[in-house]
């Protein structure tokens, strides 16, 4: 794998070298789980929609949390051992095993609501832009420095 210098990013932005930071932690060689599996929508110009299919978990075996830039998602069912040796499968595809998924949110974007439908977990986001980073028009001639 290749290695990519990042310290010319630290040395010449000041002010964001948290973006350097995601940069070099997503270049790393972390593997993580492919289960269970999910989509990730652009539903309009800054709306977004995470799908993951979480087959066999209920409303109350998932949760989910945002702290800081970090979306988790966690599916925790209790054991059911005693349930599982009367059991025989055949064949046994739908694996129902614990899981945490981690997204890492961009600033400004903020999870707006939760739904499961036939087994599919949405999860609808929006960036929202906050009026002091949005473009505003200066008319020349104006005075912006009120005067007390």
């Amino acid at each position: 794998m290749r290695t990519i210098d990042l310290s010319p990013l630290y040395r010449s932005f000041i002010g964001s070298d948290h973006l350097a930071a995601l940069v070099d932690a997503a270049t790393r060689n972390e593997k993580q789980a492919s289960y269970p599996p999910y989509n990730i929508e652009l539903m309009g110009e800054d709306k977004y929609r995470i799908t993951m299919a979480v087959a066999g978990f209920g409303t109350d075996d998932i949760s989910i949390e945002v702290q800081e830039n970090t979306l988790t998602i966690t599916g925790a069912k209790e054991s059911k051992e005693d349930n599982e040796q009367d059991r025989k499968f055949l064949h046994k595809g739908i694996s129902e095993r614990n899981f945490e998924r981690k997204f890492q949110l961009g600033d400004n974007v903020k999870v707006l609501t939760a739904d499961m439908q036939n087994g599919l977990l949405h999860i609808d986001l929006e960036r929202v832009i906050p009026e002091a980073k949005k473009p505003r028009r200066i008319e020349i001639g104006s005075n912006l420095i009120e005067n007390n």
